[in-house]
């Protein structure tokens, strides 16, 4: 459930919410990472507990490049909230599918969660994702977060903060990916707008 602060939406990283936020959002998570695709080419494994899951609708377009910066732009989110699940910023993944501002908030934001003993629960639904390219190299993905059914818990007390869901559950991402010399499409920028009136249900 990924949501980070890059650029400008106010609020800070290290609040808590009563959702889930995901380093992809700026103040203000297809189901569980799958293995064959983050492993592909030398990529490094995703894994989630089982407590936990980010769904992502929108995968296919009938584009092979847009498809592989969507599912790309997944495996950042997905290496975010890895990052988050396993209380450590030195994963593999984090570092391979963000670079760049987009790497820096993510650590930050991460460090927010493991400061307060922080993780998360339940699942992220990510939606209306959308695709543009920029030459060969670069990609604007735009994309809806409902994190209505995920939720803060806290490590050492074993306690989730359940509250109901309203406008703020809902994220607008805005995300700029490049692509290394690898052929990964790295998240390298991120703006978020939570209780955007775009991602509304």
């Amino acid at each position: 459930m990924a949501v980070l602060l890059l650029a400008g939406c106010g609020g800070s990283e290290g609040d808590a919410k009563a959702s889930r936020q995901s380093p992809h959002a700026t103040r203000s998570v297809s189901a569980t990472p799958s293995a064959s695709h983050s492993t592909a080419a030398g990529r490094p494994e995703i894994t989630f507990p089982s407590t936990a899951k980010n769904v992502f609708e929108d995968t296919k377009t009938g584009d092979a490049t847009k498809d592989a910066v969507l599912a790309d732009s997944a495996l950042s989110v997905n290496s975010v909230d890895e990052a988050i699940l396993t209380g450590s910023t030195s994963t593999k993944a984090l570092g391979f599918y963000n670079t760049g501002k987009a790497l820096n908030a993510s650590i930050t934001f991460i460090n927010g969660y493991l400061k307060k003993k922080d993780t998360w629960i339940g699942e992220t639904r990510y939606f209306d994702r959308k695709v543009t390219m920029s030459g060969v190299g670069t990609a604007y993905v735009t994309y809806c977060s409902d994190e209505s059914k995920s939720f803060i818990k806290n490590r050492a007390t074993g306690k989730a903060d359940r509250t109901p869901t309203t406008s703020e559950s809902y994220v607008l991402y805005h995300t700029v990916l490049t692509k290394n010399g690898d052929g990964v499409w790295q998240t390298s920028d991120i703006v978020s707008n939570r209780g955007d009136k775009a991602c509304q249900p």
